[in-house]
């Protein structure tokens, strides 16, 4: 899947605005779901496509992100991962925090360009892939931050046993969601709750409840 120019596609369709949760970052996102969903479909010359995960601040990603920032130790000096990194928020977060390397993770053809806008707009630096990590042992690495994975069923059995594998290797596994349908109920520490402040556009309410765990 060829992108003529995702960088000019990201800055012609999306502004720099705070993250209402985590201000202290800011991110190229976009005011409206359709639009930029539809423009997306276009740009790619595909229908059907999930949404464009990269241009917003998901709830979960926003409690996590939250969570880093106040505990800095967390990932203070460490190697992180930034799996399923959408708009690259964790990852910024994870820098902020003092992580010593941030690989953020995802599959979706423009993250690796909002990825890097991000970065550059907060004054840090992530490296990114765009591999299926979930096709691979999981990777070396002292925490995995994944947030807002829960969307769908399989999907979320997939990463989840992927999660256990790096937690049996030793990986501190930190996971952001906002009580999602396919979400764990038993067999995660909860670390925090937040009151994100979201739209309608992408949730059923304009405060959103999200939480972080990790897995124990």
């Amino acid at each position: 899947m060829t992108i003529a120019d995702p960088r000019a596609f990201i800055l012609g369709n999306t502004r720099l605005q705070p993250v209402p949760h985590a201000p202290e970052i800011s991110l190229w996102l976009a005011d409206e779901v359709t639009p930029i969903w539809r423009l997306t479909e276009d740009e790619l010359g595909e229908m059907g496509l999930p949404p464009p995960f990269w241009a917003f601040a998901w709830a979960g990603g926003q409690a996590l992100s939250r969570w880093l920032l106040d505990h800095p130790h967390e990932v203070a000096g460490k190697r992180v991962v930034d799996f399923a990194s959408g708009s690259g928020l964790v990852g910024v977060a994870a820098m902020k925090a003092g992580a010593a390397h941030v690989l953020a993770a995802d599959i979706d053809p423009f993250c690796g360009a909002a990825v890097r806008l991000n970065a550059e707009a907060n004054g840090v630096v992530l490296d990114f892939t765009d591999t299926d990590l979930l096709d691979a042992p999981p990777p070396d690495v002292d925490v995995i931050c994944a947030g807002d994975v829960c969307y769908e069923k399989p999907m979320t059995e997939r990463v989840l046993a992927w999660l256990a594998a790096a937690r049996r290797n030793g990986t501190r596994v930190l996971i952001g969601d906002p009580h999602r349908t396919y979400f764990p109920r038993e067999g995660l520490a909860f670390l925090a709750e937040y009151r994100v402040p979201t739209t309608r556009e992408l949730e059923d309410q304009e405060i959103k409840r999200a939480s972080v765990w990790a897995m124990p």
